[in-house]
């Protein structure tokens, strides 16, 4: 048997869309990627292929007949699913991206979108979810270096047993930056992620609310334990995050 027939199997993406222009393109896109794929062309039948194949990561359109993606999602989540889920949404609605983060989605994709794009995003999406303890998008406590806990249900912060004043934005900051540790996260993305298309808000809010939150957490910009500066791109956490159950009781 050779090296590369005792390699890991391509990880496996269960892509649900009822556009067949969609599917058309993206499914041999990831498949030339490296993935092994899976279609669907509606909630329900892409429920059916989780069940049975169990993918490594699924990539849902929000809008589909039987059962849109945030359904499906939520069918997921109640049956204790965990499988990694990104969602399609459509440009400039920032309620369903908020809602479906909270929901549980590991992450979201505007349409029309990049297949490039795509892909870049299913990898860090499973990077970041071979962890131990719950995956970070549908952890309820998230924790990291120095004490720093996030209570991502009662939307509070601790260092240690000392309770952060954050603004409802900086906490929605953090807790972004937190479930996307090591990634770089362009200002853009995190305009959007804040502010969504609807606001003429420029970058440099992005920036002020990025020091608003080392204030917050005592950081030195230069030296960061949590929040690095990646020059002219944007930031990435680089403390290390693990996800757990409930808040302990301090």
């Amino acid at each position: 048997m050779t090296a590369d027939n005792q390699q890991e199997p391509q990880p496996l993406v269960l892509v649900a869309d009822d556009e067949p222009d969609v599917l058309g393109a993206v499914v041999p896109f990831l498949e030339r990627s490296g993935f092994r794929v899976l279609a669907a062309s509606d909630g329900l039948l892409a429920l059916d292929e989780i069940h049975r194949h169990n993918p490594d990561v699924c990539v849902l359109d929000v809008l589909m007949p039987g059962a849109d993606g945030r359904q499906v999602l939520r069918r997921l989540r109640q049956e204790e699913n965990w499988v990694p889920v990104l969602l399609l949404t459509q440009v400039g609605e920032a309620v369903e991206r908020a809602m479906a983060l909270e929901e549980g989605a590991d992450d979201y994709l505007n349409k029309p979108f990049d297949p490039h794009e795509l892909v870049a995003r299913i990898r860090a999406v499973l990077r970041r979810t071979r962890t131990d303890g719950p995956p970070l998008a549908t952890a309820p406590v998230l924790a990291s270096s120095f004490g720093l806990r996030v209570d991502r249900v009662g939307r509070r912060a601790w260092m240690g047993t000392r309770e952060l004043v954050i603004t409802p934005k900086g906490f929605t900051l953090l807790e972004y930056l937190m479930v996307h540790k090591d990634e770089l996260i362009e200002r853009s993305r995190l305009l959007e992620i804040l502010w969504g298309f609807e606001e003429a808000v420029g970058t440099r809010a992005v920036d002020s609310r990025v020091a608003e939150l080392r204030r917050v957490l005592g950081e030195d910009a230069a030296e960061p334990r949590w929040i690095a500066t990646v020059q002219g791109r944007g930031y990435r956490f680089v403390g290390e995050v693990r996800g757990e159950e409930g808040q302990r009781t301090l």
